[in-house]
């Protein structure tokens, strides 16, 4: 086989065109059996680009509600029915599974210098559970709807509603499955398949942020799966578990729940952080500053997580003492996201920095996440949340962490990793445009939102007072142009698969075992095992060749 990187789909005339996961066997069946862990991240692409296009449709048609006092786009049992849905398709389906089933499954073998994950038929298994939950869920929706809200708190969801909280219920647990595979093989592959010489303080830090993540999606999501059990045994068997006529606790449900939620908050924003980090390195061409500290502190916000879930529940009637402990706890988790921060900035600092897509993507997360972060100690604080506690202020904070943090991740790695996962380069003046788009977008959207919180307007409602209107058509109109802004790059990066420039093995130059391989990469990613000699993100170091096969 010849090893010369050659375009995937055109190849130089008089050679043969190159092996790659992609064309190296054809037809639908080959993808619906494929064992390849760069294939299922593919696959995982189309879905969650499905998923996140429902959720988007939901979310305009919440923001058109919005942009009048009146109810006069929807009902109110209709706008229930769309808020659950825009977040249940968002959260579960799109930002839990987004970096970790994509890029994860495809990059994290290469990065370590593996062929594969350890369990291949089990990766793509995880892909069909994913489906399978995803199918259960949207039937729901297209029956009827659910209408409890994304946190399904009991004892409404349990008892009183009239919706298809059951199937819903079902899809969500099938789900969790996929979500504890994904985790297991992950931290299984890290452990065991590292090339040698790639000792764990050479890692990337992409792949040290994912095993922090696979941690929290083992011991997390069997807890929210039981929840929904429960849920369920109530609403169909009437056990008395939440609802306080049949002898349950309906703070319980919220204590289950929020023990899983908000752990999934960091597994939705770790990766991002893992990718901020690889993008930060290549674009300011220099080591990451402190990389201990940013390893260990993906570990700490694992660790810390699961020991704040009480913080949702300072207005339910919990004791204070306990209110005071979530508090610091909350307080304190702030310390290893904070060290992320200014480790990222004072690699930037005298760095040889350029102003690439994944770069003005990367430099977005930065600034909203910690604009994110800063809010959220309003909320861990218990004066200010018992004001706060419900109200738009908490959707800003909320969607400042997981939008201008978790989706602007995304969309850096999107952008960074494109060119090796199809061979092609995107236009690179319409991936910058794209950003400065979402980026005003997002903020016109959500920013207004901090201002009608702490003035006291509740969330979740359709209906509210004519003094509100100019902030939620600022918010509309933000939405608008949010919309136009993922659009954009969903076009244009179509386009670049069959018109695109041929990518080379590595077009930012950048440092990992990934950028060693062609692009696309081979099925197997590495002819032979290769054999790590330097720290990650040498930088200072020889750039690679483009066709290396050792490092």
């Amino acid at each position: 086989m010849d090893a010369t990187p050659i375009n995937a789909h055109s190849g130089t005339p008089g050679e043969p065109i190159r092996a790659n996961y992609l064309n190296v066997n054809y037809g639908l069946k080959s993808w619906l059996l494929t064992t390849d862990h760069k294939r299922i991240g593919i696959l995982y692409l189309i879905s969650i680009t499905i998923f996140f296009a429902l959720g988007g449709i939901f979310a305009a048609l919440i923001r058109l509600e919005l942009m009048t006092p009146e109810g006069d786009v929807v009902s109110s049992e209709m706008y229930n029915k769309l808020f659950t849905m825009h977040g249940v398709a968002m959260i579960f389906f799109f930002l839990i599974p987004s970096i970790p089933a994509v890029f994860g499954n495809f990059l994290i073998p290469m990065m370590i210098g593996a062929r594969d994950v350890a369990f291949p038929r089990l990766n793509l298994m995880s892909w069909y559970i994913y489906s399978i939950g995803g199918v259960f869920t949207f039937a729901a929706m297209a029956l009827g709807g659910v209408d409890t809200g994304w946190t399904f708190y009991a004892p409404y969801s349990s008892t009183y509603s009239n919706s298809n909280v059951a199937l819903t219920a079902v899809g969500i647990f099938i789900l969790g499955f996929s979500s504890i595979l994904t985790g297991l093989n992950f931290i299984v592959t890290i452990h065991k398949m590292r090339a040698p010489g790639l000792t764990w303080f050479r890692l990337p830090l992409f792949v040290w942020a994912h095993y922090a993540t696979s941690l929290i999606q083992i011991l997390g999501t069997p807890v929210v799966a039981i929840s929904i059990v429960l849920v369920a045994l109530e609403r169909l068997l009437k056990l008395g578990i939440f609802d306080p006529k049949l002898g349950g606790d309906p703070l319980l449900f919220q204590h289950l729940f929020w023990f899983y939620s908000h752990p999934a908050v960091y597994i939705m924003i770790l990766p991002s952080m893992g990718v901020v980090s690889e993008v930060i390195a290549c674009f300011s061409r220099k080591r990451v500053f402190g990389y201990p500290f940013i390893a260990f502190s993906s570990l700490a916000i694992a660790v810390l997580g699961f020991l704040v879930w009480g913080h949702h529940m300072f207005t339910s009637g919990q004791s204070v003492y306990a209110g005071m402990i979530f508090s610091v706890l909350t307080m304190l988790v702030a310390i290893p996201s904070a060290v992320k921060v200014f480790n990222w900035t004072a690699t930037l600092y005298k760095g040889s920095v350029s102003y690439q897509a994944p770069m003005l993507y990367a430099l977005g997360f930065i600034g909203l996440f910690t604009i994110g972060g800063l809010t959220g100690l309003f909320l861990a604080t218990l004066a200010t949340d018992v004001h706060l506690h419900d109200t738009y202020f908490v959707v800003a904070h909320f969607h400042y962490i997981m939008v201008g943090g978790a989706i602007m991740g995304y969309m850096a790695a999107m952008h960074f990793w494109w060119p090796k996962m199809t061979g092609r380069l995107y236009p690179e003046g319409w991936a910058k445009f794209a950003a400065l788009v979402i980026f005003v977008g997002f903020n016109l959207t959500f920013f207004p939102q901090f201002v009608l919180g702490y003035l006291g307007m509740p969330r979740r409602y359709h209906v509210y007072p004519p003094e509100f209107q100019v902030l939620n058509v600022m918010s509309t109109a933000g939405a608008s142009i949010l919309a136009v802004g993922y659009i954009i790059p969903l076009i244009y990066l179509l386009w670049s698969l069959k018109y695109g420039p041929a990518a080379g093995a590595n077009p930012w130059q950048a440092k990992g075992l990934e950028w060693t391989t062609p692009s696309p990469p081979p099925p197997h990613n590495f002819e032979r095992t290769p054999v790590v000699t330097e720290e990650a993100y040498a930088y200072e170091s020889k750039p690679y060749p483009e066709e290396a096969e050792v490092v």
